[in-house]
């Protein structure tokens, strides 16, 4: 990867923002890996060297490790494990997983992972989150034949206002969240874990043989749902945006003429506001945006 530094911080700065300790072992993939797109993972591998990131935007992930040693650190007892890596085989390959922290209960072991997130995460869920934990949970059990009897989610709000607290009951009343993750049967674990192990195998395979990979999915590319917007002439401004044609429809019948329907596409916002950093070595991302500019 090649960095830069285009705020000219100082090497003191610079050498903490970079610092990297992330170690997968010898594992084929880490769950992390697993739950993302395999597309991305292999344009990350092949572009390495090529791919340009800037020094800041490392801030809020070492932030995160810090957050973690210090959880860390301050976690004592013979029933705690802490940042524990475990690894299975299965399907032909080796799959690993590293858990902030375990407890060890009467009624098994509870599942805790910690993130600095975004208000807007802890308000409205993110799938990833249900999707690692019970990657962790199908890990232990085949791994250590465990019984997990809860996950959880620390969550460290890194855009918290107070102000924001006391006036809306429904916003995060602190700013750390502990939010429970519904575990999965063991049944659906195995399907989604063995669905994602194969995905991943058949892009490795594509890879090797110069054959296309497999695309992103919609979830992976983070693609917002379609809108309708009713507007009234030439107005850009829409008079009001409906999440279905029929509402749209709907509503439009009750207005007067020079009213017209606008259909918004979803966005990927993943591909498209530049939060993958292979988009421009991805041949999804740029057919579709050769498609839209042709439009």
């Amino acid at each position: 990867m090649k960095l830069t530094n285009r705020f000219e911080l100082s090497d003191a700065v610079v050498g903490a923002l970079t610092q990297d300790t992330y170690d997968k072992g010898e594992s084929t993939r880490s769950v992390t890996q697993l739950i993302d797109s395999p597309r991305i993972g292999i344009l990350q591998q092949e572009h390495d060297d090529e791919i340009e990131q800037d020094v800041v935007d490392f801030l809020w992930s070492r932030f995160g490790t810090g957050m973690h040693s210090m959880f860390e650190d301050a976690t004592t007892g013979d029933q705690y494990m802490t940042e524990k890596r475990f690894f299975c085989d299965h399907l032909g390959w080796n799959i690993s997983g590293a858990i902030d922290l375990l407890e060890t209960t009467p009624d098994g072991l509870v599942i805790s992972d910690y993130k600095v997130t975004s208000k807007w995460s802890v308000l409205f869920g993110k799938s990833e989150w249900h999707n690692q934990l019970n990657a962790y949970g199908w890990l232990l059990r085949h791994a250590k034949n465990a019984t997990i009897c809860r996950m959880e989610i620390v969550a460290i709000i890194r855009d918290w206002q107070r102000r924001e607290a006391e006036n809306d009951r429904n916003y995060p009343q602190a700013p750390i969240q502990i939010i429970e993750v519904p575990a999965w049967s063991d049944q659906q674990q195995d399907a989604y874990m063995d669905e994602r192990i194969k995905l991943h195998q058949e892009a490795a395979f594509a890879h090797l043989t110069k054959q296309d990979l497999p695309p992103c999915s919609d979830e992976e590319r983070w693609r917002k749902s379609t809108k309708w917007a009713v507007k009234k002439g030439k107005n850009k401004r829409a008079v009001r945006v409906f999440n279905s044609q029929d509402e749209a429809d709907e509503f439009l019948e009750k207005k007067e003429a020079g009213h017209h329907i606008e259909e918004r596409p979803g966005e990927c916002t993943r591909c498209e506001q530049n939060w993958c950093r292979v988009n421009q070595w991805c041949d999804q991302f740029n057919t579709q945006e050769e498609s839209d500019n042709a439009l």
